[in-house]
């Protein structure tokens, strides 16, 4: 092998060393630095267009009209949710609930998903157990303002109350329901209504459903 030969051997084989060297080191801890962590995503909801929100003057005539109280009266329950979540909800459910109770309450539901991305209102039943310390029965309307709802398949699942938000009103009832970014707030117009859902929770489905578990 004459000299010309052997420095061209020797030059490959340093690069071919060289460009070894960052695979070793990957394989074997402690010859290269180890790569970054890869970011695991996390869940935020998208911010809604007003397009597909609702004002507060819709949200006050909506509610109005439907629990058959006056602007006034569901004003107040109207501002302490806005004050919480926003004046802009992406939804409401407009519906009717019987609820009962011997130490352990039961309530059941049915009403109305309405959203402006959607052609048409979607049908919604929603039951669950929940703790209470009264006994009696109850139907009530409910009027359920939705936030962070991109469309309403979303809503058929399980939303857990959030412990110590029911209060009542102006003769209204409020509590916060939250699953998966989503909240639901709603709000209840009836003779001796409960609030007992607020350390429950319920399950919202496409069909009735009669064992709440």
């Amino acid at each position: 092998m004459d000299r010309r030969q052997l420095e061209r051997r020797q030059f490959v084989t340093s690069g071919l060393a060289l460009g070894a060297a960052p695979l070793v080191g990957g394989l074997l801890p402690g010859l290269a630095q180890a790569a970054p962590p890869v970011a695991t995503p996390t869940y935020q909801n998208n911010p809604a267009s007003e397009d597909s929100t609702y004002s507060r003057d819709e949200v006050l005539n909506a509610g109005s009209n439907f629990l058959g109280v006056t602007v006034e009266a569901l004003g107040g329950a109207i501002e302490r949710i806005f004050g919480d979540y926003g004046d802009r909800p992406t939804g409401y459910i407009a519906g009717e609930e019987g609820s009962g109770a011997i130490g352990i309450g039961l309530r059941y539901g049915k009403g109305l998903v309405h959203m402006k991305s959607a052609q048409r209102p979607t049908t919604v039943y929603w039951q669950g157990p929940s703790i209470g310390f009264d006994t009696g029965a109850n139907a009530s309307r409910v009027f359920t303002l939705a936030y962070f709802l991109d469309n309403p398949e979303q809503v058929f699942r399980r939303f857990p109350g959030v412990e110590g938000s029911a209060y009542f009103i102006g003769g209204l009832g409020v509590n916060y329901q939250r699953a998966e970014g989503i909240v639901l707030a709603p709000i209840r117009a009836g003779v001796g209504f409960r609030l007992g859902a607020n350390v429950g929770w319920l399950s919202y489905s496409k069909k009735r459903n009669i064992l709440p578990f």
